[in-house]
């Protein structure tokens, strides 16, 4: 038997993952809350719990029902991985087939998850979806380790040439650092011919998030020249996005970002640096991670039922909405992804 919760009101939700091994940010109330607030959708857990004990597992989802993408059961959206939290083999098929007993009643497209550990759910009745390479930095060692470890030339020397052209860095999350990272996101959304996030989601999870969230910006003589946001859950380290102007890229500024991130991780006792997904196309970006010193693995989502694949639009309609895309103002582009995204999560 399974249960559903809450997990913005359950305070056991909360709890279990505050202790679960598995559990990352993307299992948190805050990153939960601000989904809901910026796109409407409606989180909920699934446990072998009973009502009035501890929670000793979960799956998380949240329902999806849009007119564009139809009704789908998502775990979760916008998040790189949300693995469930199950204890051996018989719990997650028990959860899973719950989940999957619920796409079939409510007519969904398809069940989609993204667990960040490589066992196979094709047992459990799913398929392959989307793979991606994924990088994450053991913070174990001490920092000098960590910086002989960077790529000699792309890494370290950049940082090198970030300090001698006396590169400044602000940390916080004021609306002035907000509105400096998403005036520089912008720009790099634009450069890879694709919508912004809505400005309402980076504002939303800032005040969701609180303190354990942190926007970085590089400045040059008071010009913002690149920006990242982490996000923190445990002694974990999170980074989710990145931006930067191009016509500053030889500054270094996104590597002095990097290392200032890890070094106040190492002042903090955090033990991992999760660098996140990357499209297996995008080989600057796989790169620039590997340079960092991260270790890969492949990150695998799956769909229910198995035949629900992703179908690729044809290349001529890619290539004519990115041409689109890289020719809107920047208004028109924020307008564009604040309609579109809620669609895509």
């Amino acid at each position: 038997m399974t249960e559903e919760l809450d997990p913005l009101t359950d305070i056991r939700w909360l709890r279990l993952v505050s202790r679960h091994s598995s559990a990352s940010v993307f299992h948190s109330p805050e990153w939960l809350e601000a989904l809901h607030r910026t796109y409407g959708y409606e989180p909920v857990a699934l446990t072998t719990s009973a009502s009035n004990s501890e929670l000793h597992n979960g799956i998380l989802f949240c329902r999806v029902n849009t007119l564009l993408t139809r009704r789908r059961l998502v775990s979760l959206p916008f998040s790189d991985h949300c693995e469930p939290l199950a204890t051996g083999s018989c719990e997650l098929s028990c959860l899973l087939s719950a989940l999957e007993h619920d796409a079939d009643a409510n007519r969904c497209k398809y069940l989609e998850m993204r667990p960040l550990g490589p066992p196979s759910l094709v047992e459990c009745g799913l398929g392959e979806s989307q793979s991606f390479c994924f990088h994450k930095l053991d913070l174990g060692h001490p920092a000098p380790e960590l910086f002989h470890a960077f790529h000699k030339d792309c890494v370290q020397r950049k940082i090198h040439r970030a300090e001698r052209e006396g590169l400044t860095c602000e940390e916080g999350r004021s609306p002035e650092l907000l509105q400096k990272f998403y005036r520089l996101q912008i720009l790099t959304r634009r450069r890879q011919q694709l919508p912004p996030q809505p400005f309402a989601w980076f504002r939303n999870l800032a005040a969701c998030m609180g303190e354990k969230l942190k926007i970085r910006v590089a400045s040059k003589d008071g010009k913002p020249v690149a920006s990242i946001l982490t996000l923190q859950h445990r002694r974990t380290l999170v980074y989710k996005y990145g931006c930067s102007d191009k016509a500053f890229s030889n500054l270094g500024g996104m590597q002095f970002l990097f290392w200032r991130a890890i070094q106040d991780a190492k002042s903090q006792g955090l033990l991992e640096f999760d660098l996140g997904r990357s499209d297996w196309e995008n080989e600057g970006l796989i790169q620039f991670k590997d340079r960092l010193g991260g270790t890969r693995s492949t990150l695998t989502y799956w769909r229910y039922p198995a035949s629900a694949a992703t179908h690729a639009r044809p290349a001529w309609q890619t290539k004519l909405a990115k041409r689109i895309i890289s020719r809107l103002p920047n208004a028109c582009l924020s307008a564009l992804g604040s309609l579109l995204y809620r669609h895509a999560g």
